[in-house]
């Protein structure tokens, strides 16, 4: 008999996962402390080993319909502008790992998946549930709001994020510890590139690397927007928990310092900045950072990383499509043993992909010698530098 799940948090993470349950005939009942469904945010990237999954979801039409498939990645000094790398996307991609590289609005994406499990009808959707206490049994967990609703469930999913509740609920020393604020900030914003000059509008990534920050812009939903996100060594302005806070445009070019015309140029076109606090853990270090008993989590809940490898997104659905595939057909009473199958499947290959994020923040914000041989070394090795194998194919 098929198994009856709470899923905590309906982002992007507990949409993939409720989906790939259900499509194994689970019951994936989602809680979501908003009033509504919805997405905050700008725009996602994702690698070959996304869309791939998302294409296993039966949603690669769908997918490639709201998103833009960029041609190239382009690596660029902050300081000269000028390219320092160049790595080939769109057909490169597909030839190469099977399946494309997008890039996506955050809000599409959640739209797509959420109006998929909406089609399923194999559970419930919850709204305003902000979760207060999670309790479990041998063979049942329940689900309780500040609001004084509970619900019962035969296993719970945590896809609750950084700070996540569900995440007290494992069998571990920092089960109980706060996440690190990372002391970096990112500032974002979105702009419709028909209102740009034709110099600023692009078809490709586009990344700019600075001391101690660096630049990513790159196109969305068809490529009719331009997504740009700044993201600097520089101390939060709100509360490190708030994921949309309002953007001070001093405060970023205070962060940005000295930058080449172009970016700059392309910074004073936006029409308006929002900031968020970006925070990770330390690298998974077993598969009890994943799992225990009937609680298994996914995405940020397990391992959130900063942004360095843009795979944020990308480890949460390739979670919920192990979760589910652990699963499989199994009943209620097979659900610690399909968990703990998940976990020891998962945590490695995500803490690889946490430990990659933190290295790769510290490349490309390099001052010095350290920038110089960054800059030297990129363009003599180029593309070969920029792929990544082991992330796009695994």
């Amino acid at each position: 008999m098929p198994a009856h799940i709470l899923v905590a948090g309906g982002g992007i993470g507990g949409l993939a996962t409720a989906l790939a349950l259900s499509r194994r005939r689970h019951r994936a009942d989602v809680f979501e402390q908003a009033q509504a469904f919805g997405e905050i945010g700008a725009g996602v990237q994702l690698g070959p080993n996304a869309t791939r999954r998302l294409q296993q979801l039966d949603l690669g039409p769908a997918l490639a319909a709201i998103a833009a498939r960029p041609d190239a990645l382009a690596v660029l000094s902050a300081e000269s502008g000028n390219e320092l790398a160049q790595m080939p996307l769109g057909d490169a991609m597909q030839q190469r790992y099977g399946a494309p590289y997008f890039c996506v609005h955050r809000a599409d994406l959640h739209g797509l998946l959420l109006e998929a499990v909406r089609a399923r009808g194999n559970g419930t959707l919850v709204t305003a549930a902000q979760i207060r206490q999670v309790e479990t049994s041998d063979d049942l967990v329940c689900l309780s709001s500040t609001d004084a609703r509970a619900w019962e469930g035969e296993a719970i999913v945590g896809a609750d994020g950084l700070w996540s509740m569900v995440r007290r609920q494992l069998d571990t020393p920092s089960a109980e510890q706060p996440p690190r604020v990372t002391g970096h900030t990112a500032w974002r914003a979105m702009v419709e590139q028909a209102t740009l000059p034709a110099g600023l509008r692009s078809r490709q990534v586009r990344v700019w690397l600075g001391a101690r920050l660096h630049a990513v812009a790159y196109p969305v939903r068809g490529g009719d927007w331009l997504n740009v996100v700044v993201i600097a060594e520089s101390a939060p302005a709100g509360d490190a928990r708030d994921w949309d806070q309002a953007g001070s445009v001093a405060a970023l070019k205070q962060a940005m310092g000295r930058s080449c015309a172009g970016l700059q140029s392309l910074l004073d076109a936006m029409p308006g900045w929002r900031a968020w606090s970006l925070g990770d853990r330390a690298p998974m270090t077993s598969a009890a950072d994943m799992a225990h008993e009937r609680v298994a989590l996914v995405g940020d809940a397990a391992h959130p990383m900063v942004p360095y490898l843009a795979q944020g997104a990308g480890m949460a659905i390739e979670d919920a499509v192990a979760l589910a595939d652990a699963l499989g057909d199994g009943s209620a009473a097979e659900v610690p043993g399909a968990f703990s199958r998940y976990a020891e499947a998962r945590w490695s290959r995500n803490a690889q992909v946490q430990a990659r994020a933190r290295r790769n923040g510290e490349i490309f914000h390099a001052t010095g010698l350290v920038r110089l041989g960054r800059d030297m070394a990129m363009r003599v090795l180029g593309a070969r530098l920029l792929d990544q194998p082991w992330l796009y194919g695994g």
